[in-house]
This record gives C-alpha cells, structure tokens and sequence, in this order.
C-alpha cells in the first residue's frame, strides 16, 4: 500500500482523521487517564483512588464524582473476577476481534467492569459466575505509531 499523496501547496503529511478511527487515543497528549492503557500493555487491570475522599471508581475517572477533586492515584484491581452476564455478538464485530464476541459484565472487587470476552469457542458453554483473567488485547497503534491495547478477558479453565 502507497502512502497518499499531496495536492501541490498542501502538508506533506495528512491529518489524523478521528472520525474512521474508532479506538480511544492513548497518549498523555490526547488522554488524562492515558496511564490505564500503559497498565494494560502491562497487562495490569487498574482504576483510579480520589486522593481526598479514597473512592474508587470504574470505569477510571478523571474527576471524583462525590467530592469533584480530579486529584486521584493509580490502584490495582484483581486480574481475575466472575462472570454476571454475557451477550453474544455475531455480526459487526470490531477490528481485532474474532467471531462470534462476547461481552460480558464481569465482578472485579467492587466493581462491574463490561469487556469482551476473548478465546471463546463456544458461547454457549459459558456460565454466570464463571471465572475469568484479564488478557488486553494490542490493537491498531496509534497515528504516532505508539501501541495501543484495548481491555479484555479470558475465561479460566476449571
């Protein structure tokens, strides 16, 4: 594949059309909570603590939605929680994904987190209250070239 090129008197290099990319900007440039993705390349499953109050949120917060401080720090969460709901996705499934998705509401300490359930062969074997391990998955990087990791699960073995 060619790189496009320019109309004379037009930027060598065309701008990052957003609107064709679907999946989040990671970078601290374009991100407050751009540390979350560094933590899931780490293959680290995190969430932020509001440093006046001391709750806990997810998704990961930029402001406290009790108090409104938006100074937080970074915890870890269990890389391992249970399954408490599922839906099946066979159609229209997004770039770097297989068919058929599942997405799933999975109990991670206090938390309900919703992410796609990966190496699933078979739908309809899963059970609620199954358990299930973190596993982010690398996606398209980013218009800079940085990688980018999307959050994901994988059901445990009995």
């Amino acid at each position: 594949m060619t790189e496009p090129t320019a109309l004379p008197g037009a930027p060598s290099r065309l701008p990052y059309a957003r609107a064709v990319d679907p999946l989040p900007l990671e970078s601290p440039e374009h991100n407050k909570l751009h540390a979350f993705y560094a933590h899931l390349a780490e293959g680290r499953l995190t969430t932020t603590r509001c440093r006046s109050c001391g709750r806990t949120d997810w998704p990961p917060r930029g402001f406290c939605p009790a108090c409104t401080s938006d100074e937080f720090d970074w915890v870890d969460l269990p890389a391992e929680g249970q399954i408490r709901g599922f839906s099946v996705q066979e159609t229209g499934v997004p770039a770097g994904f297989q068919k058929p998705l599942v997405f799933a509401m999975i109990d991670v300490q206090a938390h309900r987190v919703f992410a796609p359930l990966v190496g699933v062969s078979d739908p309809g074997a899963l059970r609620i209250g199954a358990r299930v391990r973190l596993s982010p998955r690398r996606v398209g990087d980013d218009p800079d070239g940085r990688p980018r990791y999307l959050l994901a699960f994988t059901p445990v073995s009995p």
